[in-house]
């Protein structure tokens, strides 16, 4: 079955090249089974792209990738014979562009510090009162999902209230459907809507009047307990603006860092004479 593959896979090829191309010829390349204007399409492609295919369908695909290969080659020459003086010195411009980019990164990486100071991240969130306010609340807290039918919830209600903790894990391992206790990490209102089957607007209402939020459905209880919470319209918590101060810090490094490498090289090419300046 595979050498009839392969046959007919070959046939297909030479008929191909036979009604509509003159390239295909007795070559010296090892493997090559398509020869187009000095390029190359080599049988172990094509008996890649036919593995485990029944004769007709490897048939179909063959015809159908040596065309489009073809096809490609003869546009592309036919493109390369009409220059345009304005489109290479867009590639080349863009082409020095990707290069710079890939150095600079490169230097980024490896030499620019990284490290943001707390000194720095309050002065920059002293300076700007009005950069860092919240487009959406933000809550600690702790969050149990129950069955409607779960025992002692008025127990657990109170237990979340005074924030006992060992009696609500205690609780939640015994009987909650889920249990998350997030009294040191910020959460927004949409990732609450992931949780809690509420809508943006009622779930930013009850926070702006309530600690606690309880929500039923056909099948479960979801009481949330908020210990924290900075709402819609107010200024950040700092410890929740840092990643965006120090996103600012870094991105002003990055400039000076790079118009200061940018300087040195000059500066080194003057000395060494790399670059030479002539008198009119």
């Amino acid at each position: 079955m595979k050498n009839k593959r392969q046959i007919i896979t070959w046939a297909v090829v030479a008929g191909f090249l036979l009604c509509g191309c003159t390239a295909f010829k007795k070559q010296n390349q090892a493997g090559a089974a398509v020869e187009l204007k000095g390029r190359y399409l080599y049988r172990s492609t094509l008996d890649s792209l036919t593995l485990g295919l029944s004769p007709e369908d490897s048939t179909r695909v063959v015809r159908q990738y040596t065309s489009q290969w073809a096809k490609d080659i003869l546009m592309e020459d036919k493109a390369s014979s009409h220059r345009n003086t304005e489109i290479e010195k867009m590639v080349e411009n863009y082409r020095q562009a990707l290069y710079v980019h890939a150095y600079e990164e490169y230097l980024v990486d490896r030499r620019m510090p990284k490290g943001v100071a707390d000194s720095t991240v309050e002065q920059i969130y002293s300076r700007m009162p009005d950069r860092f306010v919240l487009d959406e609340s933000i809550v600690k807290g702790i969050l149990v999902v129950v069955p409607n039918d779960a025992q002692k919830i008025d127990k657990l209600r109170g237990w979340l209230g005074k924030q006992e903790m060992d009696a609500i894990e205690k609780y939640a391992y015994q009987n909650a459907n889920g249990y998350e206790l997030f009294d040191e990490q910020w959460k927004t209102t949409t990732e609450l809507m992931s949780r809690i089957p509420l809508d943006r607007v009622e779930m930013e209402n009850r926070l702006r009047t309530k600690n606690r939020i309880e929500v039923s459905d056909t099948l479960k209880t979801y009481l949330l307990q908020v210990t924290d919470k900075h709402l819609r319209g107010e200024r950040m918590p700092m410890d929740y603006a840092r990643p965006e101060i120090e996103k600012i810090v870094l991105n002003q490094r990055r400039v000076e860092f790079l118009l200061k490498e940018r300087e040195r090289l000059y500066n080194e090419a003057i000395q060494d004479g790399t670059v030479k300046f002539y008198e009119n």
